[in-house]
């Protein structure tokens, strides 16, 4: 039922009990979503529910048939929802489904807690943290301020790291389904029939699956490579010390940080990019200043790359063979760094057997709902290899055990997804680029606005980066906004719900931004839509 008039988790709970009184069982109310979902008895008349509504102060609106009937634990099957994995999508939908009263599973066959507290955002970010202590001390713009860089012990920054993650792993994740309730199973998942899992012998029997078994680095089929030897973001991160040299393969967002993690602790590092530019999917302007930002550090970014093969010297160092713009090249280094995309985890599921179909990335095909091939089957996270966000994984792991527990049915939207690259200096993007939105047949402005316009960076003597907006042409509606600086990725922010909520360059460059923030630049760049922004004072509106 659509209900108008709920504005809190007060209206929520006000709209579930005149429900409940006029026969509705198993009330959700939502406020933010403007409806109701609840279990409606034979016999029960939907008049009477529209009059209870009304009468406690809210619009009742129309109503619809969402889902069949839902089968609860014992009966036909063991669980309600059975999940794989147990990552950010998954602990999002098991957390969902208990709220909403279901029996869960998680099934689980190695470490708890997927990739981004175990190998991905929370290790990788303490790290960097601390390359770029040590890169500051050494590297600033101050006159006057002696500050020295002596030395960086890798093994001890790991080892740092670890503690950071085995903790964050109790308290997110371990703890979690105590506190929930839902039962942890330990052990291999496999398909043995379209309805029906087997875990280490033991027969599983569920009304719904998802499947949360998130994704792997992906190793290009090089010839030489494995004999070679190579490191992945994972392995990468549990080294002693920085190696001396480093070739990585690929120049995307893990390319980018894993590189200049490693040029900051002493490694001399060479990014390598199939494509004509470093972030091709970005605007060239981020593009740009991003290559500037390696280049002044001393990293190597090689485009329009082909590797023909890799090897090793009679000394013991890896050795890639290389076609770059037509001309062979060899280059040699102490690791090869693999960082060229991500593999699905599927190959131990049986999903043949569970009629799930992949699609032609190796990943479970999905529809808008997340559900697969199989009515009783959906995939969440990274396994659908939608945007590899751990926010993106939780977001789908909720919707998707909404939607297989019989909710309203809503898609996935994705149209004001933010992504933040954790480089210095930060590149963070949301909605489309000026490309995007002309092959989508929208007419467009855009201003570009360079960080030397900006009062923050330029009283950081920083002023390296650049801001980006891109408005529907006629509305100045903001489709996007893209940028390379200092804190970008907190920034993004206030751009992700100025696009999501379409606001207008007028709305940002009319409203307050605190001076001498990087978040102004936000205001500046739609200022220059319609002036001069180096004409204005200091902080002139």
């Amino acid at each position: 039922m659509k209900v108008g008039g709920m504005t809190c988790g007060h209206c929520e709970v006000a709209v579930g009990r005149a429900l409940e009184g006029a026969g509705a069982r198993d009330v959700e109310a939502d406020f933010r979503r403007g409806e109701a979902v609840f279990a409606l008895p034979e016999g029960a008349g939907v008049e009477a529910l529209r009059r209870a509504v009304r009468e406690a102060g809210y619009e009742p609106g129309a109503v619809e048939r969402v889902g069949g009937e839902r089968v609860r634990g014992g009966g036909r099957h063991d669980y309600d929802l059975a999940i794989i994995g147990s990552g950010g999508g998954a602990f999002a939908a098991a957390i969902r489904a208990v709220e909403r009263g279901a029996r869960v599973a998680m099934i689980e066959r190695g470490t708890v807690g997927g990739t981004c507290v175990n190998v991905g955002c929370v290790p990788s970010k303490t790290l960097l943290r601390g390359a770029e202590i040590y890169h500051r001390a050494g590297h600033h713009p101050f006159e006057g301020v002696r500050t020295k860089a002596l030395a960086a012990d890798y093994g001890a920054m790991v080892a740092q790291k670890d503690r950071l993650v085995g903790r964050m792993r109790q308290e997110k994740y371990l703890d979690l389904v105590e506190e929930y309730g839902w039962e942890l199973i330990r052990g291999e998942a496999a398909f043995e029939d379209e309805g029906t899992l087997r875990v280490e012998g033991r027969r599983i029997s569920a009304a719904a699956y998802l499947i949360a078994t998130g994704a792997r680095p992906a190793v290009p089929p090089i010839p030489g490579l494995e004999e070679a030897g190579y490191l992945t973001s994972t392995t990468n991160m549990e080294l002693e010390e920085a190696p001396e040299s480093v070739l990585v393969i690929g120049a995307g967002y893990v390319a980018i940080e894993q590189g200049q993690l490693l040029s900051r602790l002493g490694s001399r590092v060479t990014l390598m990019q199939r494509g004509p530019r470093l972030l091709r999917e970005q605007e060239p302007e981020v593009s740009e200043a991003m290559m500037e930002a390696l280049r002044r550090e001393g990293i190597e970014v090689l485009t329009g790359v082909r590797i023909e093969r890799a090897g090793k010297t009679e000394k013991g160092k890896k050795r890639l063979h290389l076609a770059v713009g037509g001309e062979e090249r060899v280059l040699e280094g102490e690791e090869i760094l693999v960082a060229a995309g991500r593999r699905p985890n599927v190959e131990e599921l049986g999903l043949e057997r569970a009629g799930v179909e992949l699609d032609e990335r190796g990943a479970v095909r999905v529809d808008g709902r997340l559900g697969t091939t199989n009515p009783r089957v959906w995939a969440a996270g990274d396994v659908t290899l939608g945007p590899q966000y751990v926010y993106v994984a939780a977001y789908e792991g909720a919707l998707a055990a909404d939607n297989a527990l019989g909710g309203a049915g809503r898609e996935v939207d994705l149209s004001a997804l933010p992504g933040v690259i954790f480089s210095d200096p930060q590149v963070a993007s949301v909605g489309l680029t000026e490309r995007r939105a002309r092959e989508r047949g929208l007419e467009v402005q855009s201003s570009v606005l360079p960080l030397e316009a900006v009062p923050r960076a330029l009283v950081n003597h920083d002023t390296l980066g650049v801001i980006k907006l891109v408005a529907e042409a006629g509305t100045g509606r903001l489709l996007g906004a893209h940028m390379v600086a200092e804190n970008a990725g907190d920034v993004i922010y206030a751009a992700t719900l100025a696009v999501r909520f379409g606001l207008t360059v007028s709305d940002l460059a009319e409203n307050f931004a605190p001076y001498l923030t990087m978040s102004e630049g936000l205001k500046l760049a739609a200022q220059a839509f319609g002036r001069d922004v180096s004409r204005l004072s200091c902080c002139a509106a």
